[in-house]
Formats: structure tokens, C-alpha cells, sequence
């Protein structure tokens, strides 16, 4: 009984001390990559679906699928970046990244497909939502990265009741809107991580590749 409790609390006060490190699987270079996802993602929209009333489909397939590719792409600098630090705290802190970012993923997919498939009357609001989702993702996020990027989440949620705010005219579905916010968001973030954990830190050589 001693030894499981025992076993119980170093669990705890393991976990404790992830959340009192910072994450570094995710950089600067990854957030620019996905902010020029979202810029071409804007530029397919505005030349292959004009009307996106008339193509939710095709609407969708776009920015789902930039969505999709962004996060393999940090997924896989996630992974790349946990293997090559080979520490156990690291680990643990990419666990507890993708943990935190999971609900607002799956939140978001979840309603995306029922706004599609049961009430289309609200599809113009469909961006809105996602930038209020990602904002939820950014600021769990917040807590094992840089607290800095704090503001990488406000400006989401920001952006998020401007637009559900301004969406009478259905403009939200306007490929620029999508587009320019969150590949501006992406660049804030950039720079948050590049200030905070990449500038001028010394540290290891396997913390700042």
C-alpha cells in the first residue's frame, strides 16, 4: 500500500515537473511553413472556388487539407526534435502538447461535419468557429510553451468574435479572411518562439537545432 502510494506521488511530482519546463518541439520554423500553408490555401480558394456557398465541398477540402498538412508538418518536427533530444522530460512534454491541443482538434472537426452535413444554413460561420476552436488549442498550448504565446491564442480568439461578429454578409468565407489570419496568427507565433526559446539562448546543442 506504502509502495503505490509512494509509486503515486513520484508520478505527481513528475508531472508537475513537465508543466514547469518548456516545450521545445515546436519552433519558429514550422509556424512561417504553416502561415505560407494558409496563403496558398487562399490562393487555391480564390482561383478554383469562386462561389464557396455553392462548393461547401470544395470549400471544405481545401482548408481541411491545409489544415491536414500543417499538422503533419509539426507533427513530424515534433517527433524529429523529441527523438533527437532523447530526454525523458521532453517526451513527456510532447505527450502533454499534443494532449492539450487534441480536444480543440477534434472539437473542430467534429462540427465541422455536422455544420455540413445537418445545418449548411450556418456554413458562412464555419471560419469563425475554427479560429475560436484554435484559440482554445493555443492558449492549453500556452502552458508548456514560452508563456508568451499566451497572445498567440488572443489573438485567435480575437479574430474569432470579429468575424463571427461580421458575418451577416457571409463574407467570412471570403479565401483572404481565412488566410490572412491565421497566417498572421502563424507568424505571431513564429516570432514568439523565435524570441523567446530560439534567440540568443545558449543552452545545448540538441535544445536549439
Amino acid at each position: 500500500m506504502e509502495l503505490r502510494d509512494a509509486l503515486m506521488q513520484i508520478s505527481e511530482i513528475r508531472s508537475q515537473m513537465a508543466l514547469s519546463q518548456v516545450f521545445r518541439g515546436y519552433r519558429s520554423f514550422s509556424a512561417v511553413v504553416t502561415g505560407i500553408i494558409a496563403v496558398v490555401a487562399a490562393a487555391v480558394q480564390q482561383r478554383w472556388v469562386v462561389h464557396p456557398e455553392a462548393q461547401p465541398g470544395a470549400y471544405l477540402l481545401i482548408w481541411v487539407g491545409a489544415a491536414a498538412v500543417s499538422l503533419m508538418l509539426i507533427g513530424v518536427e515534433m517527433l524529429w526534435r523529441c527523438r533527437r533530444m532523447n530526454s525523458e522530460m521532453q517526451t513527456r512534454l510532447t505527450l502533454m502538447a499534443v494532449e492539450s491541443f487534441m480536444p480543440s482538434l477534434i472539437a473542430g472537426g467534429l462540427l465541422t461535419g455536422v455544420v455540413y452535413t445537418m445545418v449548411p444554413g450556418i456554413f458562412h460561420l464555419l471560419p469563425a468557429f475554427w479560429m475560436l476552436l484554435f484559440s482554445m488549442g493555443a492558449f492549453a498550448m500556452s502552458r508548456i510553451l514560452p508563456h508568451a504565446t499566451f497572445w498567440s491564442g488572443a489573438y485567435y480568439l480575437a479574430a474569432g468574435i470579429i468575424s463571427l461578429a461580421l458575418s451577416n454578409g457571409h463574407h467570412t468565407l471570403n479565401p483572404w479572411i481565412m488566410g490572412a489570419v491565421f497566417a498572421a496568427g502563424q507568424f505571431i507565433t513564429a516570432g514568439i518562439l523565435y524570441w523567446t526559446l530560439e534567440r540568443g539562448h545558449g543552452g545545448s546543442n540538441s535544445d536549439n537545432a
